[in-house]
């Protein structure tokens, strides 16, 4: 059952992602560019999922002490903004830039055919690969985060 609920809520959310034009990688960049085919879709897409995902956390956890499926709620510990999450941003933030894709929407957009949604989850898959070596490594202990 929660394998099903998971497919589901991803079904859903990648319905949403095609729905509201964000696995069309232009669509995206023309946010971007101010100068020229500024969009603001994407700002209107953003305010919207906030709008709908903020009470419904305020909600949820005022009425269940529990998930359905897992013993507890698995939220971040770390509040810090430290060297490790001002450079993932960046790097995810240029990524999303030059792409046109975030990671959320790329899957999706697999599925719309999208070659450069295919090269953007191999680039993708790399980096996590990459990210993790670094951590084991403990790489990230110098830059003012924690590894791991």
């Amino acid at each position: 059952m929660r394998f099903f609920i998971v497919f589901l809520v991803g079904a859903l959310f990648g319905t949403g992602i095609v729905l509201s034009g964000m696995a069309n990688p232009a669509k995206v960049l023309n946010f971007f560019d101010f100068a020229g085919s500024f969009d603001p879709s994407l700002a209107f897409v953003m305010a919207g999922a906030l709008s709908v995902a903020a009470p419904g956390y305020a909600l949820l956890f005022r009425m269940r002490q529990k998930p359905l499926f897992d013993q507890t709620f698995r939220l971040p510990k770390a509040s810090a903004m430290d060297a490790k999450l001002i450079g993932g941003s960046a790097v995810f933030g240029i990524g999303w830039g030059i792409a046109g894709f975030c990671p959320g929407a790329s899957i999706p957009a697999l599925g719309l055919g999208h070659a450069s949604a295919a090269i953007f989850v191999a680039a993708l898959l790399v980096g996590i690969l990459i990210a993790r070596r670094l951590a084991k490594a403990d790489f990230f202990a110098d830059a003012g985060g924690r590894a791991g």
